[in-house]
């Protein structure tokens, strides 16, 4: 049943959680504890319903929202949030940052040290996600931009609309946020994995 799934989904988060707590618990009493750089994160969680849409697999918010949490001696404060919505392309480039190794010139990412030191820096790019060759969305501090790949399109205001239920897309208004998200959709696709052909 529905309720049954909502249930082991909360339990499965939970029993995630309380491992996660072991792992702090023992870095915590561990003499490295307070030199090791911590990066955590998640696969993105399902919809569970909302708009009619039970799984995973879509470019909207819910599904692609992830968990993400870093705690860097000498860089990071406790108890500091970031709103900038970042991809997880920046893990690789913040990890030799941090680690003091030198950049990498052909990552994809950027670093987000400078927005680990003060989460209110100015950060020039938005959030990429792709599910299948050629679906993009493009997530900026206010707008989510989805493009997929028979042309059609969504934008969705989250100062206004945070559970995305009207796309902006066909609003004139909302051109030039348009073509603003979409200078960022890739230029090149990757080839698709064989496994995730239909």
């Amino acid at each position: 049943s529905y309720q049954r799934f909502i249930r082991s989904y909360a339990a499965c988060a939970s029993f995630a959680d309380a491992q996660i707590g072991r792992v702090l618990d023992a870095l915590e009493k561990s003499p490295r504890g307070k030199d090791t750089v911590i990066a955590l994160w998640s696969d993105h969680g399902f919809h569970l319903g909302e708009k009619d849409h039970i799984e995973k697999f879509a470019l909207w918010e819910k599904s692609n929202h992830v968990p993400f949490i870093m705690v860097a001696p000498g860089t990071t404060q406790p108890n500091t949030v970031c709103e900038q919505p970042v991809d997880l392309t920046v893990l690789y480039p913040t990890l030799l940052e941090l680690c003091g190794l030198p950049a990498d010139k052909e990552a994809d990412g950027k670093s987000v040290v400078p927005l680990l030191r003060n989460p209110k820096a100015k950060w020039d790019r938005p959030a990429l996600m792709t599910y299948q060759r050629g679906n993009h969305a493009i997530r900026s501090e206010r707008w989510r931009y989805i493009r997929y790949a028979d042309g059609s399109e969504e934008l969705y205001d989250h100062d206004a609309d945070p559970n995305e239920w009207t796309n902006l897309a066909t609003d004139p208004r909302h051109e030039a946020v348009m073509a603003n998200h979409r200078k960022w959709l890739p230029k090149q696709e990757a080839k698709t994995v064989p496994d995730l052909r239909k």
